[in-house]
């Protein structure tokens, strides 16, 4: 399979190169686009197995949820500069229901077909709980609902002012989990996890996520200017391109990593990635696109259209309820992806 991805990397990146210099066919192109991030993202996988090996699950999830979604944040900063403020605001709500449902929900259902039971650390779990509770539905819905009463300038102070606390708050976060009380609150399974050699050395592994996240930034901002032909082509609105398929192909990345994780038995990576990923994208990437709109013609205020918030909150609710045990199996996989497909139509719909 390695060969597989090796061969699609080698073909799909001249490929995006010449197509994009020889204006090829649009509808072309993002077939070749999506194949040729999704091959990169199994490199990045592969770099960061060998990170997480070294360096520990933690921040070997970190650093995968960091290269993954610096390839959105790189998206939206191009689309924020065109204008495109529903498309980036769509697309950070496809993010969230991506990382938790559909990233975890891949993750337990498929690692939970080979393993019967499948922990992770409930401490990680129960934290990473707490914030997701305030990152979406304080963090988002509180603008929402005060930005009712208030003209464009004040709704951007506002917006402003959550941003900034939430960054503040995700480095505190950071400092917490990886500084002060780092191995305070270790799983066993972590206290007995085996010892094994990682398939690159650390210098290569963080080559090959530098390398890849480059390719992939400027696949996938090439993929932005085909999306509005193929979306008039199939008839899909705005709405649904940024919740679903710039979210995906945007966290292609983290998709593939969490889910050969699981597999691998790795169940701390995996839902490190994929909560990790969400906590990233809400009081990270959401907050500083935010303040990097300041700077462009139109701004972003931090506010979400009521569907967009009502599945974020539900995505999360979903999320803390299965996973606060700190166990999953298959079933639990398949509850998450059941989300994921409903709210899927819903968006389809609209």
């Amino acid at each position: 399979m390695n060969r597989v991805f090796f061969i699609m990397v080698l073909i799909g990146v001249p490929l995006s190169v010449i197509g994009n210099l020889l204006h090829w066919s649009q509808v072309l192109m993002f077939a070749v686009f999506c194949l040729t991030i999704i091959a990169l993202a199994a490199y990045m996988g592969r770099a960061t197995e060998s990170l997480a090996v070294v360096a520990g699950p933690r921040i070997g999830g970190l650093l995968n949820a960091t290269f993954g979604n610096a390839v959105e944040l790189i998206i939206s900063i191009f689309a924020l500069k065109a204008g495109l403020i529903g498309v980036v605001l769509a697309s950070l709500t496809g993010s969230v229901l991506g990382n938790l449902l559909l990233v975890g929900g891949l993750s337990f259902f498929i690692g939970g077909l080979k393993f019967k039971r499948q922990e992770f650390n409930v401490y990680d779990a129960r934290h990473n709980s707490g914030l997701l509770i305030f990152a979406v539905i304080v963090a988002f819905v509180i603008p929402e609902v005060f930005s009712q009463g208030m003209n464009n300038q004040k709704t951007m102070v506002l917006s402003v002012g959550v941003s900034i606390t939430l960054i503040l708050l995700y480095l505190a976060a950071l400092l917490f989990k990886l500084v002060t009380h780092r191995g305070v609150y270790q799983h066993k399974s972590e206290q007995t996890e085996e010892h094994e050699e990682p398939e690159w050395s650390k210098g290569r592994a963080i080559l090959v996520l530098l390398l890849a996240t480059v390719a992939v930034a400027y696949v996938a901002e090439s993929l932005v200017h085909t999306i509005e032909t193929v979306a008039l082509r199939f008839g899909w609105s705005e709405l649904f391109i940024g919740v679903i398929i710039v979210a995906i192909v945007g966290n292609a990345a983290e998709h593939a990593s969490a889910i050969i994780m699981a597999v691998k038995n790795k169940m701390g990576v995996a839902v490190e990635i994929a909560i990790g990923s969400t906590l990233q994208v809400a009081m990270f990437v959401a907050p500083v696109l935010v303040l990097i709109s300041l700077l462009f013609e139109e701004q972003m205020p931090l506010v979400f259209t009521w569907p967009e918030l009502i599945a974020m909150v539900t995505a999360v609710f979903v999320t803390v309820a299965i996973s606060n045990d700190g166990d999953t199996n298959w079933f639990e996989g398949a509850v998450l992806l059941g989300a994921y497909i409903i709210m899927g139509i819903g968006f389809y719909l609209i």
